[in-house]
């Protein structure tokens, strides 16, 4: 794939687009952390775009690696992080973004993610090196990437737009994690793809991000998207957004025409965790873009976030919800520069599979229309597309998609390989459900998710936001609602996260929990079975962030809750 079919990137790879940028603009910032580890204020440490090819060149001459190995990335949020993924992708090799053995939480995850590549070297830093090596074991090359050592003695073949250029694992919110396998071409389409959906000027523009870079969209948004049009990007660490969020909105406010991306909850966290004092410094209208995406958008949550920083300069058309997902490289669809539209859609009516807009019942955010790429809503038993106003899975057509899963081609098959009725072209099936209304996408939750009783489908979101609103001191985005296996039919449970469960006397806690059973019972026409609140932090989550309904279900089923209580 030649380069004019992303005209306004650097190169047809990932790697021609760090040297076009070093060559035209050296001596420019290409990359900024700001580090509030070792200064509460932030400290800045910037390379230029000369710095970053020569320290990317320098670490991908030392990696012991041929075509097609694997290199896991291995190392904590900063420059080195973004110099030892770009040199994986120099060597050769194919790059598998990840996190240091030190994230607390995920030692599991990241041992079942290093088993299935089999990755024959590894980049980290010489701080946390000795971890790696234990971790990774023997038979893995570890180099560090502030000391990489000598350079090997073959050379590099030159990378073409097909070759894999990284394997992006999956957040496993519903299954294990697999690795998506995603070429140049992949990559960089989705780059002009997105860049042309949300309407942004490439040459007046900033990244600014707190997303884990292992992360699909913490990845295409802080490294590769201004790696391809030669933005400059700044980053910080997501522990540093969590302990002062409004870190984040700094720092998007230093940088004119600044954009950025959250999942739904960080506009929460922003909303309630922000005081006055600090709001009143903000520059917001500096913004040019904050997509909201990677989870379910809660319009309430939009409304507060708004209404919170109005005063800073921020404007509700600044907010873009947007749905992705790694199987897509991540953008598939986002909504114009206006405020985020919302539609009440009658609950009963789409539990059967039907959109029809009602004065009372779901609130739905518009996630807008593709840009560069096919969306169809398919009913998944014919394989047939569903006109508008229809609820079906949302599968996905484009340069984007994904090659398949690394090593699975069962499951790749199931998911790249699908067909829709009348089309011979290869189609990806997301797992998600959506409803195209108007012309726009609104999502309406995961397949696996889906709660079924007596035939009538609910989605979990919705009947989460309805258990959260019993109570101020249940976190929002804390809250899980699945299904168990009854009698005769589904059974359905509601584990809840309490700000202050440690002082709730039990008749409160009882009383409460009656609150959640009527509010459900009212709004969806469901008996819940349990009932279960629960202190902060008890809620799994998967190593993005999001909420892990099959893995609180397992924690439900194994007793790991306790005893729920009584009805």
């Amino acid at each position: 794939m030649s380069q004019e079919h992303f005209p306004a990137v650097g190169g047809d790879t990932l790697t021609a687009c760090l040297r076009h940028w070093a060559a035209v603009k050296p001596g420019e910032p290409a990359l900024t952390f700001a580090d509030f580890a070792t200064e509460p204020a932030g400290r800045r440490r910037t390379l230029t775009w000369r710095q970053l090819a020569d320290r990317v060149e320098a670490t991908a001459a030392a990696l012991p690696v041929r075509p097609g190995d694997r290199v896991a990335v291995l190392c904590p949020q900063g420059t080195d992080y973004v110099t030892g993924f770009l040199a994986a992708i120099a060597a050769g090799a194919i790059a598998v973004p990840l996190f240091d053995p030190g994230l607390p939480g995920h030692a599991g995850r990241l041992a079942a993610v290093l088993a299935d590549c089999a990755p024959t070297a590894a980049v980290t830093t010489s701080a946390v090196r000795s971890a790696v090596e234990e971790f990774a074991g023997g038979g893995v090359e570890v180099v560090a990437v502030d000391a990489p050592g000598p350079a090997r003695s073959w050379p590099v073949p030159e990378a073409d737009p097909d070759d894999v250029a990284y394997l992006q694992y999956t957040s496993g919110s519903t299954r294990n994690p697999a690795g998506v396998v995603l070429t140049h071409a992949n990559v960089l389409a989705n780059v002009t793809q997105a860049v042309q959906g949300l309407g942004l000027d490439p040459a007046a523009a900033t990244t600014v991000s707190w997303l884990p870079l292992f992360h699909d969209m913490g990845l295409v948004l802080g490294l590769i998207t201004p790696l391809a049009l030669g933005l400059r990007s700044v980053l910080m660490d997501p522990l540093a957004f969590v302990e002062r969020p409004v870190r984040w909105l700094e720092l998007l406010g230093d940088h004119a025409g600044a954009w950025s991306a959250a999942p739904n909850f960080a506009f929460h966290y922003c909303a309630t965790r922000i005081r006055d004092a600090d709001r009143a410094r903000l520059r917001l209208g500096r913004v040019t873009a904050i997509v909201n995406g990677a989870e379910p958008i809660n319009p309430g949550v939009l409304d507060r976030f708004h209404a919170a920083f109005a005063a800073a300069g921020y404007r509700p058309e600044k907010t873009r919800p947007a749905y992705g997902l790694a199987e897509a490289t991540v953008f598939v669809t986002t909504g114009p520069a206006a405020a985020p539209r919302v539609t009440t859609f009658d609950r009963d009516a789409l539990a059967t599979g039907t959109a029809r807009p009602a004065a009372d019942g779901v609130r739905l955010v518009a996630c807008g229309v593709p840009a560069g790429q096919e969306v169809a809503l398919v009913d998944r038993e014919t394989g047939t597309a569903l006109p508008d106003g229809e609820v079906g899975e949302i599968w996905v057509h484009g340069p984007n998609v994904g090659a398949g899963y690394w090593r699975k081609p069962l499951e790749s098959t199931e998911t790249f390989g699908a067909r829709l009725a009348g089309d011979k072209r290869p189609w990806l099936r997301t797992g998600d459900l959506g409803v195209r209304y108007e012309g726009e996408l609104y999502i309406a939750g995961r397949i696996k998710d889906l709660i079924i009783v007596d035939g009538r489908n609910h989605y979990p979101q919705d009947v989460e936001a309805t258990a959260a609103s019993a109570d101020p001191a249940i976190r929002p985005g804390s809250v899980v609602a699945f299904a168990i296996d009854g009698t005769d039919t589904e059974n359905v449970v509601v584990v809840a996260e309490h700000r202050t469960h440690a002082d709730l006397a039990e008749p409160a806690e009882r009383a409460l929990a009656a609150a959640i059973r009527r509010l459900v019972s009212d709004a969806h026409g469901l008996a819940l079975r349990d009932v279960l609140l629960v202190p902060a932090g008890r809620v799994p989550r998967t190593s993005s962030g999001k909420i892990a309904r099959s893995a609180c279900r397992d924690r439900y089923l194994a007793g790991d809750y306790g005893k729920a209580l009584a009805r």
